[in-house]
Parts: structure tokens; C-alpha cells; sequence
């Protein structure tokens, strides 16, 4: 199988960037390679120290998609020490060092997070596993690809039955429908205002303010997106009551994942 190897990474960590909670197709494989599937895609990836090792691309395909998707041209070092000026972040960004936001594929993103609510991650990726082998595009043997809006829009709430996704059922055939319709254009939130891009989202039924700000901060790169779920507003309530600090407005979406991942995990 064809490989490529991203040597001397600064402020990456395969593993705490997929356990995150911001993406769903992968797998940890036996020998510590990740199994990435992202649109109609898939890698295995693994990391040794500053070294990442792709297997399955090579490196034009890296250049043109896999680049982006794990958003190696940000810099995060510049952001870390950013973050490190505020006493609370100072102690969670070291724990959670090395997390990328990543540029995941808008449609499927939405319908991810559509799919997340008052649900767990196996859960959650059982039911995307299922979705894409009900209607997506046969990548291999043994992987298909997310389904298009058009696909999907082809299907009624009955179809869905075999991906067991219960009462999100009805959301996701609605969102395919707006998207595959063009009642929702999903290029437009890209330069949207952030209030403006969120609330064009939730004309899409099932989708409140957490799962729009989700959708814009890993699908869209929003990086002043801010999801709240129970966690993120136990902690805010805790250590920022009066909200982040306005110097970390542009970055806010970053410090939400180093704060969720250093509570969530260690303390």
C-alpha cells in the first residue's frame, strides 16, 4: 500500500484530534493506526513522536485534501501561546496540545451532528456506519462513502429504519431535502457574519444552536464558533462566568475544545 510520511509536526496529536468528539469515521486499529474515512476517502494514519504515516494516499492526494482536512496550515503554536495568556487555559491548552480542528465535508458534518444529539459516540458512529452502507458510494470491500444530500433526499423516514437513528430520522431527511433542493446553500456560511451563518442552519429542523455552532466550527473552519453543550456551560459557569475573555474572540472555538478535553479528562 502506498504511504507518505508529514514529518516534524509542532502542535499535532493524531489521537487527541480524533477522540476530540468533532469526527466520527475512524477506527483504532490493533497495531495503533487509525482508520480515517472522510467523504470518499479513506487512510490509515498513524503517529510516531513529530512523524505522521499515511497509508492510502499519496502525495498530491495529501496536497489537494488531506492537508486541509487535518488543517496543517494554521498555526497553532501561535494560537497555544495565545491561549496560555488566560490562568485557566494556561493549565488546559498543554493537557489538550496538539488538537486540530478539522475541515470535514459540510452535508456530512450536519447530518453527523443531526445524528449526535442526546447520544453517545459508539452510538453515533454505529448509525453513520449504517447510513453509508444503506445509500453511500462503495469506496471498497468493506467501506462506503457519506451519501450525497441528493442521494439522501431520496429517501423517506421509513427508508431510514435500518440505521436506527430513532426520532433523528425525520431531521436528517429534512436537511438532505433543503440542502439537495438549494432552499439551504451550504457554500454561503462560509462567509456569512457567525450569527447570520447560524441561524441560516437552524432553518433546518433538529438543528438548535449547538449543532449549528458544531457544524461551523469543524465543517466551515469557524474558529469564533463556540458549541455549548452541558459541559462547556458547567465550565463556563464555573471559571467564566462572564463569558471568554474578548482577546479570545476569533479563537473561541479552539479554546472550547482544549477546555472540554482538559475537564472532561482530567479533571
Amino acid at each position: 500500500m502506498k504511504s507518505i510520511y508529514i514529518e516534524n509536526l509542532k502542535c499535532f496529536n493524531l489521537a487527541r484530534t480524533l477522540l476530540c468528539g468533532q469526527c466520527f469515521r475512524f477506527n483504532l486499529l490493533e497495531d495503533n493506526r487509525y482508520e480515517i474515512i472522510a467523504g470518499n476517502k479513506k487512510i490509515f494514519a498513524k503517529q510516531i513522536d513529530d512523524t505522521l504515516i499515511l497509508e492510502g494516499t499519496d502525495r498530491t492526494e495529501f496536497d489537494q485534501f488531506w492537508h486541509d482536512y487535518f488543517d496543517f496550515g494554521r498555526d497553532y503554536e501561535k494560537l497555544d501561546a495565545l491561549l496560555c495568556t488566560d490562568k485557566v487555559l494556561s493549565i488546559a491548552s498543554p493537557y489538550a496540545k496538539g488538537i486540530h480542528i478539522l475541515k470535514q465535508e459540510p452535508f456530512e458534518t450536519l447530518c453527523s451532528f443531526i445524528i449526535s444529539q442526546n447520544n453517545n459516540i459508539p452510538r453515533i458512529k454505529g448509525i453513520i456506519s449504517r447510513l453509508c452502507e444503506l445509500c453511500g458510494e462503495k469506496i471498497d470491500d468493506d467501506t462506503y462513502a457519506f451519501p450525497t444530500a441528493d442521494k439522501l433526499a431520496k429517501l423517506t423516514v421509513d427508508d431510514l429504519a435500518p440505521i436506527r437513528s430513532g426520532f433523528r430520522a425525520k431531521y436528517l431527511v429534512d436537511a438532505a431535502n433543503k440542502v439537495s433542493s438549494g432552499e439551504i446553500d451550504l457554500s454561503l456560511p462560509y462567509t456569512m457574519p457567525l450569527d447570520e451563518a447560524r441561524e441560516y442552519l437552524k432553518q433546518i429542523k433538529g438543528v438548535g444552536d449547538k449543532v449549528a455552532d458544531c457544524v461551523l466550527l469543524f465543517a466551515y473552519g469557524r474558529f469564533d464558533s463556540f458549541p455549548k453543550d452541558v459541559w462547556i456551560k458547567r465550565i463556563m459557569a464555573e471559571n467564566y462566568p462572564d463569558g471568554l475573555p474578548e482577546k479570545f474572540e476569533d479563537v473561541a472555538g479552539i479554546a472550547q475544545q482544549y477546555l472540554f478535553h482538559y475537564f472532561r479528562n482530567e479533571v
